[in-house]
């Protein structure tokens, strides 16, 4: 049995973690929670706040922070940040940034982070571009949350057709959430955007998107003997 930790970007990837991930997983017998980057305290109401990559600082801390709470060796750790808007502090930013190939770009800033975290436990992941480029697998599923649009979810549908969805551009009109907001403006990004993903399925994720693919067949690795 193989103990996951996740770091995750938001609320919709700790919900996307728990309800698809860690479910998957278990069956590889690798065991996946989930927590949100925490980014700041109060310490008066004792309170903490996560979600929200907004330094990389942060969320350099909370991820070693996570390595000093659980010292097992036999334990790993990953996360899930989105490559969009990633904060310019990311290790890497500046070598990734001049890269046209968003393969290259952010298998640099993964290993760029390796580098910085520097323990052999962490297996980093970026997604590309962003959350939504899950939904771009299969768009037709968005029909499950939101049976009154027919016509904008064809509309998606037709944006990505039969190409590849991590391909979707990073542009600030244009990245996937962009699209799917601009057809459906009251989308739902931690509850539908997670149900629809869950629908579409794991199997259609990796046979779509080969970054998440390659990120799930090393998670799934972890618990071969």
């Amino acid at each position: 049995m193989i103990r996951l930790h996740v770091t995750a970007e938001g609320q919709t990837e700790k919900a996307f973690v728990k309800a698809v991930l860690a479910p998957h997983l278990a069956n590889h017998k690798v065991f996946a929670d989930a927590r949100c980057v925490l980014t700041s305290k109060d310490k008066r109401a004792g309170k903490k706040h996560r979600g929200g990559l907004i330094s990389y600082s942060k969320a350099k801390d909370d991820i070693l922070r996570w390595t000093r709470e659980d010292k097992d060796p036999a334990c790993r750790f990953t996360t899930m940040f989105d490559l969009y808007a990633l904060p310019d502090g990311f290790p890497g930013y500046a070598d990734a940034k001049g890269l046209s190939d968003p393969y290259q770009r952010v298998r640099t800033l993964e290993h760029s982070l390796t580098k910085d975290i520097d323990d052999s436990r962490f297996l980093p992941y970026i997604q590309l571009h962003e959350f939504e480029t899950l939904i771009f697998a299969d768009p037709k599923k968005l029909d499950l949350e939101y049976l009154e649009h027919k016509r904008p979810i064809e509309k998606l549908v037709d944006m990505v057709g039969n190409g590849n969805p991590e391909l979707i551009n990073d542009g600030r009109e244009t990245a996937p959430s962009k699209r799917i907001r601009k057809e459906i403006p009251e989308y739902d990004k931690a509850g539908s955007g997670v149900l629809v993903v869950e629908k579409i399925g794991v199997e259609t994720l990796r046979r779509k998107c080969r970054h998440f693919n390659d990120w799930l067949t090393g998670l799934e690795n972890l618990g071969k003997p």
